[in-house]
């Protein structure tokens, strides 16, 4: 096989170099797993290397199948490396060497998350442990002492000042316990255990090494210490160990990842081979110069610089718009416009750095008939925190419906379990009605004085908000129920997970805000109903434009990416340190790498937050990208729900940071893009220059009857004046009010 010929020459040099530690710094889109089969194959084919002498370690079972696929195909004897993950390898080695693990037998149990919080909720109980933020640190905890190798003795000593400190010593050691006793292993255990194993029996570590050889390891930024650790033991004998990373892009530093290790293996290993991949296959070089452009910010990082055979490519663009509504708009009507001329939907994507900015995205994807897919992860009205503070406003309207009722029993916590929930639950039964009638009348039924009191203080809630919602707006009421609730409270600010649940509340508040606002007279029944129908029209057939999380979207790529809410405390989420910006950074830098031909940012004046509407600061990385001062959009703002009437012209142009203009609501001037990965040809923004939809002009009269694929029949309420797009608002019978351009939505008028 001519390897030369068949990779580049930095790939070509890493291939043949088989001796010795080397890194591979490998910049996006550069051809790394590419890379890293041909160097098994060549050591294989070329270097006479026995197939089963071979371990190569991937993050994920999916991408370990596909790298021992492509190796069958290159390399006789193939099938014989050890392509898997780490938890995969331990788990394998430990069974092997069972018998030398105290406590344990080879056919140890693997635990799931389910698993291990089963065990960790008995022994909250059986120690009398109620504090939710407690449980929380103490099940956290657990895993940062396993991924960071450390005993609980060091952890005891770090946090010896805690006040928690000793329950948690007990809490950790009857936890290892009851695990030993029934022979299981949580997933964090794997690697721990192995590591214990290969570190303290020298015959097991030596008959590992005389097996295998030749190490490498995939997408080494995201390795945490203690993976790491067991890779330098493994492979200290041979010191044939190659690495295969960028860290550029470490972007899981919240779950344990440690970009050090790319650093530490050169200091770790002597001699150490080093080669840059830099020549990307994938964007065009404009994309690439963006890319560059806001990477060269960091410190913590090898000097490389990605460059491309690929063509110059178009422009990337920088949409400025007035607020979340403005900003999916300008997104979705022209993905409209791009799939009109001729691209798939399956080839656009819609990035953001929290999911909580979704609800607009696939608001309007959905108005505009557009297919579209949450990637690896729940649209929005179906995440947990969403679905649960729904539930209280369906236990008002509904009493009968217990599988809400069941939602809000104990969110947030209060401290009513599952065993408790399961007692009124066979009172209902018993009593032929319902869990929140057991509940309003908890003071005559024989039940535990402790959990009555706790109904108590719910059944007195539920009654100061059905009071609330017959006197109050929607949405103050909606205020209302999260403040009484104490929902908001309940998350944990610091946390970036619950944080975001926290924006997704948030996001939610806005949705009830506008329902209000544009349907004058509706109820919480009304709003219930149309997010219902909304979501039941929404179906998922597993393609079209994807909306995606930065992080979910690494390994990604399309031909148009649109990167969407670059605001301060955004994107970058507030950060307090340089180490946490850096990361924020380098998930831009993936963001940017996504795109192959086509990169949108856009940002907003103002974001409805915390309750009320604020102002947004752009992106720090927009300057950095130099984007903010230029190529901005220009057109004057058409009105939009009141928007521009609540916010004036001097408002914007004294807050903006050298903007005095309004951008356009359906944007305004763009050069040629390439929007398609067969064919190159002119597209633009342009409203004047791509084909729109031929309209009756006649027709478009307040009372005009209408169908909408996705929300039925409808009628015009408004016709805005002035409006380029021919934007009207219509009311559909179950979904309510909706904004539309008749340039761009898939609505027919009836005769």
């Amino acid at each position: 096989m001519d390897y030369k010929s068949l990779l580049n020459e930095e790939q070509y040099r890493a291939v043949v170099c088989t001796n010795g530690p080397v890194l591979v710094s490998a910049g996006a889109g550069s051809g790394k797993t590419r890379l890293l089969t041909y160097r098994i194959a060549y050591l294989i084919t070329e270097c006479g290397v026995n197939a089963r002498n071979i371990l190569a370690i991937t993050f994920t079972n999916k991408a370990a199948g596909e790298m021992k696929e492509r190796i069958c195909k290159i390399a006789k004897d193939g099938d014989l490396v050890t392509v898997c993950t780490f938890h995969s390898f331990c788990a394998r080695m430990l069974r092997t060497y069972a018998s030398f693990i105290d406590g344990y037998k080879e056919n140890f149990t693997i635990y799931s998350e389910t698993d291990s919080s089963k065990v960790m909720k008995d022994l909250f109980k059986s120690m009398n442990i109620t504090d939710e933020n407690i449980k929380s640190n103490f099940k956290h905890n657990i895993s940062t002492i396993k991924n960071d190798n450390m005993s609980i003795d060091e952890f005891a000593n770090i946090f010896r000042y805690d006040k928690n400190i000793n329950d948690f010593v007990k809490f950790f050691n009857a936890y290892q316990s009851e695990l030993v006793k029934n022979n299981a292993m949580d997933f964090d255990d794997l690697l721990i255990n192995f590591y214990k194993l290969i570190s303290t029996n020298d015959a097991v570590l030596e008959s590992i090494q005389n097996h295998y050889t030749y190490f490498s390891v995939d997408e080494f930024q995201d390795t945490n210490k203690l993976q790491y650790d067991i890779i330098k033991i493994l492979a200290s004998k041979t010191q044939n160990l190659l690495i295969v990373g960028d860290e550029d892009q470490s972007i899981y530093g919240w779950r344990g990842a440690n970009i050090d290790n790319i650093f530490n293996f050169t200091k770790d290993f002597k001699n150490v081979k080093i080669f840059k991949l830099e020549q990307n296959y994938r964007s065009t070089k404009k994309i690439l110069d963006k890319a560059n452009l806001i990477i060269k910010n960091n410190k913590n990082r090898l000097d490389k610089k990605l460059y491309t055979d690929n063509d110059e490519g178009t422009d990337v663009y920088y949409y400025q718009a007035m607020n979340e509504s403005d900003e999916a708009d300008f997104v979705v009507q022209n993905i409209v416009r791009m799939h009109n001329a001729g691209v798939n939907y399956n080839d656009i994507a819609i990035l953001m750095r929290l999911n909580s900015l979704s609800r607009a995205f696939e608001e309007k994807l959905l108005a505009y008939n557009i297919p579209h897919i949450m990637y690896n992860g729940f649209k929005f009205f179906e995440r947990a925190e969403i679905k649960s503070v729904l539930a209280y406003l369906t236990a008002i309207v509904n009493p009968s419906d217990d599988v809400s009722f069941a939602r809000i029993i104990n969110f947030p916590k209060r401290g009513i379990g599952d065993t408790s929930i399961e007692k009124i639950s066979e009172i209902a039964t018993r009593n032929r009605t319902n869990l929140k009638s057991v509940v309003m009348n908890c003071d005559n039924e024989i039940l535990p004085k402790a959990l009555v009191d706790k109904l108590r203080s719910l059944r007195d809630l539920l009654e100061t908000l059905e009071h609330d919602m017959t006197n109050m707006g929607m949405y103050d009421f909606f205020s209302e129920l999260l403040d009484k609730t104490g929902i908001l409270k309940s998350f944990d600010l610091d946390n970036e997970q619950e944080y975001e649940r926290f924006l997704n509340i948030n996001s939610l508040s806005n949705s009830v805000r506008e329902f209000e606002e544009n349907n004058a007279g509706a109820t919480i029944i009304d709003y219930l109903e149309s997010v219902t129908l909304s979501s039941a029209m929404d179906s998922d057939d597993g393609s079209g434009v994807v909306i995606a999380t930065v992080h979910s979207a690494k390994g990604l790529e399309f031909d148009t990416v649109f990167v969407v809410g670059c605001e301060e405390k955004i994107f970058p989420i507030s950060r307090d340190d340089n180490d946490d910006l850096e990361e924020e950074r380098r998930l831009m830098y993936v963001a940017i790498t996504r795109a192959k031909k086509n990169l949108i940012l856009t940002s907003s004046n103002s974001r409805f937050l915390y309750g009320k509407r604020e102002y947004s600061v752009k992106s720090r990385f927009l300057y950095e990208l130099e984007l903010a001062r230029e190529r901005q959009i220009n057109s004057n703002f058409n009105s939009y729900n009141n928007y521009n009437n609540n916010y004036s012209n001097s408002n914007y142009t004294n807050y903006s940071n050298n903007n005095t203009y309004h951008s356009s609501n359906y944007g305004g001037n763009m050069n040629t893009l390439q929007t398609n990965s067969n064919q190159s040809f002119n597209y633009t923004f342009n409203k004047d220059t791509v084909e729109k939809k031929s309209i009756d002009f006649s027709k478009i009269k307040l009372g005009a009857k209408v169908t909408h694929p996705k929300f039925g029949d409808g009628e015009i309420v408004e016709v805005t004046p002035n409006s380029s797009n021919h934007c009207v608002k219509i009311r559909f019978e179950g979904v309510g009010e909706k904004m539309l351009s008749l340039d761009y939505a898939p609505i027919t008028f009836k005769e």
